[in-house]
């Protein structure tokens, strides 16, 4: 039966600051465990060995592990033209008899192989927020998106908005097939603490609310704060514990922008900045949370929502169109830069019922994402 199993290729390649990335890949592999036996591919996992440590975590029974160095983007690029082939997959696919190949990210010339080669682009986010990125980030990623489209036959996004994104701002070949798939976050060993325990360790307060984003400006947790100011003034004490990678850089003016908040309204011990901290425990503080926090002014398909339906937590989001298509209606909705909605919210938010199941059940979730993710690559 195995040498009739579908042989895919997945490429771990990544900067190892983007978090959002790794788990996206990690969960593309996990989520095939939840496949019949019959119908789970050969996985051939070529990773940068940059990555090891979340390889490791990672358990698959038909899974190969194969360190690879590749090509720097533009050394990568100016071979594929020089030899006219894909230098960053053809000779992986070759070698190792592969089927399909996830996620491509750079795709300078069209393929000859049979092999079927599925790009994938998170979100359009430069297009929004422009002053986010530099200016050679925003050519970089246009012409990393121009070549997917010019020379790719398959594409992933990761919601209705984001491809409705690119029909917006692009020309979207009618030879590109663009499949919309959901990712699900897959939950496993949660640390064995209590309530009490996982709060006691990060010293927060009963019913605390999350956040766990990067400390980036568009993650936009300047709008909870103020928030939380302002219930403050009215004596309501809301503590909030936030986790997430903070700036390389000391000096960081977004940083200084939360800190002068929380100085001017004495939000000490009501904001938390627990920092990077082992998943198992994020997960864990997350679960036991009053509701998860989502106010970013711009998200691809959030990681953080899909945690919280895994996890049955309720969640309160920016009115993005992308929330929306991730939580339908049993989200609640605030505008992102609203502070006194997101006060009339927080200060009427009713205490969790933890045995009230929210999302469909786990296991459907998961059955249904790993099909839907076989379906692109067949």
């Amino acid at each position: 039966m195995s040498e009739q199993r579908l042989r895919l290729g997945l490429i771990f390649n990544f900067n190892p600051k983007w978090t959002g990335g790794i788990i996206y890949l990690i969960n593309a592999i996990r989520i095939l465990n939840f496949l019949e036996d019959k119908d789970k591919p050969k996985v051939v996992v070529f990773y940068n060995p940059s990555l090891q440590q979340y390889i490791d975590e990672i358990n698959y029974p038909y899974m190969e592990l194969v360190p690879h160095q590749f090509p720097t983007v533009y050394k990568g690029f100016m071979q594929s033209f020089l030899k006219m082939k894909n230098v960053f997959v053809h000779d992986l696919v070759v070698v190792h008899k592969l089927d399909a190949v996830f996620p491509m990210h750079d795709y300078p010339v069209k393929s000859n192989l049979n092999a079927k080669l599925v790009s994938w682009i998170a979100d359009l986010q430069h297009f929004y927020y422009p002053q986010f990125f530099t200016k050679t980030k925003i050519l970089e990623r246009n012409a990393r998106i121009r070549f997917i489209l010019r020379n790719s036959k398959d594409l992933v996004v990761s919601s209705h908005a984001v491809k409705n994104d690119f029909i917006k701002f692009f020309k979207m070949p009618s030879s590109l097939r663009v499949h919309v798939y959901h990712f699900v976050s897959i939950i496993e060993g949660l640390p064995s603490m209590t309530y009490e325990e996982i709060r006691d360790k990060y010293k927060l307060e009963d019913n605390y609310y999350m956040i766990s984003n990067q400390f980036h400006k568009h993650k936009n947790h300047k709008v909870v704060f103020e928030a939380i100011a302002q219930l403050k003034k009215k004596g309501v004490e809301v503590c909030i514990g936030i986790t997430g990678r903070f700036p390389e850089q000391p000096d960081s003016p977004y940083m200084q922008e939360l800190h002068d908040i929380i100085n001017k309204n004495d939000l000490k011990q009501n904001i938390k900045f627990l920092g990077l901290i082992p998943r198992g425990d994020q997960l864990l503080l997350m679960k036991y949370s009053k509701a998860i926090i989502q106010p970013s002014l711009f998200e691809g398909w959030s990681t953080v929502i899909e945690d919280a339906k895994s996890l049955q937590v309720p969640v309160i989001a920016a009115n993005l169109d992308v929330n929306i298509e991730q939580l339908e209606e049993l989200g609640t909705y605030f505008e992102p830069h609203n502070v006194e909605k997101l006060v009339s919210i927080m200060e009427k938010y009713p205490n969790r019922d933890f045995s009230k199941q929210i999302y469909d059940s786990y296991e459907n979730r998961m059955k249904q994402a790993a099909y839907e993710l076989l379906s692109v690559f067949k």
